[in-house]
Formats: C-alpha cells, sequence, structure tokens
C-alpha cells in the first residue's frame, strides 16, 4: 500500500486552516461558606445583581446581595450538594422556569421541575421569573367577569379578570376552599389557572391536588409547590414562577389565566429569613425594609391586557392568613393597599355554619362590579348593604329589644338571605342559577317559607327550573342580562313551584 505523500500534506494544511484559536471565558468563583439555603462567594468581582449562578453539581443559585469583597447568593434546589470550596459560574442569564402547555395536569416545584413522578415535561419555551409588569397604556379596565361559581362573592364582591382580590382570614376558615372552587368553576371557560402552594404540608397540597383531579379540574390546571420542607428560597421563588407560567398563556397564548397564592404570609416569613441570614438589615417586625416592593411586584403582573397587545388577561387571587383577624397587622395591610379588594373571612361565621364566611361589612371589590353580569347587577343592588344592615339589626336583637313591624320584616327576610347565600363546598354554580336564587330571596317571595327550610327549598327550586323551565336559564346565560318581562316571569315560575314543594314536602 503506497502512501501520496502531497495528499497528505494537503489534507494537513486544510485541517491547520480551519483550526481557530477560541478560549472558553467564564467568570469562577469560590464557595466561602453555605448553610440554610444561602452562600458567600468570592471571586465573582463582575457577577450582577439577580443573575444566575450554577454551583458545581448543577445546583442553580442567584445574586442577592453585592458586598465589597464577596457577593451573597441564595441557592435554589438542594443547598446540602453545594460544600465550601466548590467552584461558582456566573453565567451572565437571568433565572427563567420552563413553561408551556406541557405543563397543564402538572404539578412542578418553584423551578417548574416535575415532582409527581409522571416523566419528564417536555417544553421548549421559558420565561423570565421576574419580569416588569405591564404599563398604563400597555392596559384596559377590568370589564369581563370571573365567575367563582359562588353566589355571595359573585354577587356581593364580583371579580374581573385582570383583577387582584385578596382572600384574607385566619387560620381554618375556608380561604383555599374560595380559590379552589374558583378553580373547579373555570372548567371549560378557557381559563388556564396556576395554584402555588407556599409553605404547606406535602399531605395539604396532595390533598388539594386530588380535589381537582375529583373534579376533573387538573385538566386545566398547574400546581406549583415549594412545601414546608423545603428551603426559604424555594419559598420565595415560587409565586414569580407561578406568575411567569400565567405570563405566557396571557402575552404569548393571547389567553386568560388565574393565579392562587397559598399564601403570601408564608412567602414573607420566607423572604424576612433568607434577608436575615444574608445580613440585611431588618425594620419593622424584623421583615427588611423591600418587604413591600416584594409583594407589589408580583401582584402588579397581573392585568387585563389592552386589545393591541391580545387582550389576554392574568387574575391574581392571593391570600393571607391573619392572626386573631389582625387585619391592621403589617403584610396583611401591604397587601390590602396593593390589591383591588378583599374577601374577608370571619372565624365566628364560619364556626356559626354561614359558609362561605363572608364578613359583608369590609369585604369589597374596587373594580369588579364594572365586569359583574347586568343580570346579578340587577337582582342583587342593594345585597352588600342589606346584609350588613341585617347584621348590625341581628345585635340589636340579641339584646333583647322589642322591634317594630318593619325591623321585624327586615330581620326575617336577612335570616333568609343568609340561608341562601350558604353554599356547599366544590359545588359551583352557574350565573343563571345564582341569578334565581338571590332573585328569590331578594323579592321577597321566600318570606314565608321556615329559615331551616330555605336551603333545601332553593336547592329543590333549581333543580325543577333546569328541567321545567329552562328556556330561563339559558336566556340568563346567553343574554347575561334580564328585562322586566323576564324577571316576572322568573317571579311567577317561582311561585309556582312553591305551591309544588308545599304539596310534595308538606311545607
Amino acid at each position: 500500500m503506497k502512501f501520496d505523500v502531497n495528499e497528505i500534506s494537503g489534507l494537513i494544511k486544510e485541517e491547520v486552516r480551519r483550526y481557530k484559536t477560541q478560549a472558553d471565558v467564564a467568570k469562577v468563583g469560590t464557595v466561602l461558606e453555605v448553610g440554610d439555603g444561602i452562600t458567600r462567594v468570592y471571586g465573582l468581582d463582575n457577577a450582577m445583581a439577580g443573575e444566575m449562578l450554577e454551583f458545581d453539581g448543577g445546583v442553580v443559585g442567584e445574586v442577592f446581595n453585592l458586598d465589597e469583597d464577596s457577593v451573597g447568593a441564595v441557592i435554589y434546589g438542594d443547598y446540602t450538594k453545594v460544600r465550601e470550596g466548590a467552584g461558582v459560574r456566573g453565567t451572565g442569564k437571568v433565572l427563567s422556569v420552563p413553561v408551556g402547555e406541557a405543563l397543564l395536569g402538572r404539578v412542578v416545584n418553584a423551578l417548574c421541575e416535575p415532582i409527581d413522578g409522571k416523566g419528564v415535561i417536555q417544553s421548549e419555551q421559558t420565561r423570565f421569573v421576574e419580569f416588569a409588569a405591564p404599563g398604563i397604556a400597555e392596559r384596559q379596565p377590568v370589564k369581563e367577569p370571573l365567575a367563582t361559581g359562588l353566589k355571595s362573592v359573585d354577587a356581593m364582591v364580583p371579580i374581573g379578570r385582570g383583577q387582584r382580590e385578596l382572600i384574607i382570614g385566619d387560620r381554618k376558615t375556608g380561604k383555599t376552599a374560595i380559590a379552589l372552587d374558583t378553580i373547579i368553576n373555570q372548567k371549560g371557560k378557557d381559563v388556564v389557572c396556576i395554584y402555588v402552594a407556599i409553605g404547606q404540608k406535602e399531605s395539604t397540597v396532595a390533598e388539594v391536588v386530588a380535589t381537582l383531579e375529583a373534579h376533573g379540574a387538573m385538566e386545566h390546571t398547574i400546581v406549583v409547590m415549594a412545601g414546608a420542607s423545603e428551603s426559604s428560597a424555594m419559598q420565595f421563588i415560587a409565586p414569580y414562577a407561578g406568575t411567569a407560567i400565567g405570563e405566557y398563556f396571557m402575552y404569548d397564548k393571547k389567553g386568560h389565566a388565574l393565579c392562587v397564592y397559598d399564601d403570601l404570609s408564608k412567602h414573607a416569613i420566607a423572604y424576612r429569613e433568607l434577608s436575615l441570614l444574608l445580613r440585611r438589615p431588618p425594620g419593622r417586625e424584623a421583615y427588611p425594609g423591600d418587604i413591600f416592593y416584594l409583594h407589589s411586584r408580583l401582584l402588579e403582573r397581573a392585568s387585563k391586557l389592552s386589545d393591541e397587545r391580545g387582550g389576554g388577561s392574568l387574575t391574581s387571587l392571593p391570600i393571607i392568613e391573619t392572626l386573631e383577624g389582625q387585619v391592621s397587622a403589617y403584610i396583611p395591610t401591604n397587601i390590602i393597599s396593593i390589591t383591588d379588594g378583599q374577601i374577608y373571612l370571619q372565624r365566628s361565621l364560619f364556626l356559626a355554619g354561614v359558609r362561605p364566611a363572608i364578613d359583608v361589612g369590609i369585604s369589597v371589590s374596587r373594580v369588579g362590579g364594572n365586569a359583574q353580569p347586568k343580570a346579578m347587577k340587577k337582582v342583587a343592588p342593594k345585597l352588600r348593604l342589606d346584609l350588613a344592615a341585617f347584621r348590625e339589626l341581628q345585635d340589636f336583637a340579641r339584646l333583647g329589644t322589642e322591634l317594630d313591624e318593619a325591623a321585624q320584616k327586615q330581620l326575617d327576610r336577612g335570616y333568609r338571605m343568609v340561608e341562601i347565600l350558604k353554599q356547599k363546598q366544590f359545588a359551583p354554580m352557574s350565573v343563571a342559577q345564582e341569578v334565581i336564587s338571590i332573585l328569590a330571596g331578594s323579592a321577597g317571595v321566600l318570606d314565608d317559607i321556615d329559615v331551616h327550610r330555605v336551603n333545601h327549598f332553593m336547592d329543590e327550586l333549581v333543580s325543577w327550573m333546569e328541567l321545567e323551565a329552562p328556556e330561563y336559564l339559558e336566556m340568563i346565560e346567553q343574554i347575561g342580562d334580564i328585562d322586566e318581562n323576564l324577571m316576572s316571569g322568573l317571579k311567577d315560575a317561582v311561585e309556582a313551584y312553591k305551591t309544588i314543594y308545599r304539596f310534595s314536602f308538606g311545607a
């Protein structure tokens, strides 16, 4: 076998010509100390605040503090894998998470990595965890309703798409139940729901997922979980990751999303822990000075975009847990001032069997009234005021004072309205069913039905209407309004059923 020297030398020259010297430049630092999800890094002189870091072993982190001779960073994920002396690389990128429709029906952690054992999530799109909120020119007023399926909420504190409505109350008063009812009610309405669980027990989150699956709501829901056993860094970043997922559907898909943060009290505590570990100066209740900005930059991302931007929306339902009804505490007042209204749940009402236990006195929706269906506006124009007056009258009557006939009549109707607004958990109603229920009470049709029978009567009435007079329900659903003829027809139908009910149940 003969070698052609010219051919070999030609190949070598070609390879030499193609060779390019290109150095792989990377900023590398060293871990000085690590513990409780935070670390100090030496050697990253050009690091930027918010820059994503990569530790040996594949763990990621983020620059928080820029000190004179070191960098304070938080570690996302298992911080026990990071050791003193380990290498750290600056990526020059901002923290981002995978987003997209592949996440629907899945349970993920704060970095949007699957934790439900259903395999890898194939998603090509990513979005920044921290993203600037749209400006005023990019928004439009809230005008589309986001029905919760709860009579008391949709009638008295209506929520619109793009709104931020705070759910606030003591522990075990039904805050999460309102959020879950709202998620279940979005089935088939082209609204993607993101439930962010912050600092909760894993068993509690598993129960929430099982409830959503049982009601067929996981198909349009994504659960982001940063459990109580996870580091404060993961609990801190979880709501921002959940919002990034929602923004994908709002901006990229021009659709509608609903984000529930359960709850932001634990989020504030996680951020306080991080800040104190990083030696940031403490302020009121040991929270850092930027605790307000922590939540304002999160909740300001909820909006109803203008038609030029696609008309998508992101609705936020933050949850706050109060201690012994202390609404005037630091974190609750912060979030009340950021949001567009609040649903306040009162423990005494909850224990008295009034569920949802909404205190109509201090619950308010500042922008949702514009989005309320016209039919609901017409049947419940003064419902909040009437119920608030009823509560005052009820306190007055407890003193044993004799009431005049008009006051007694108002008290009796108030008792019936309270019964009408009671609702079973995970049983959301359509707008038409809600309108008929509220109309029956506010028009005085139920004044001669015993209070303890009102709930049963309403259940039977709605079932009867669906069978015998479905055209009324269809008209309300299609038009969203109710005229004088339709209202008188509904009243006649309720009166007609009252006779049937008395004959059937002997009431």
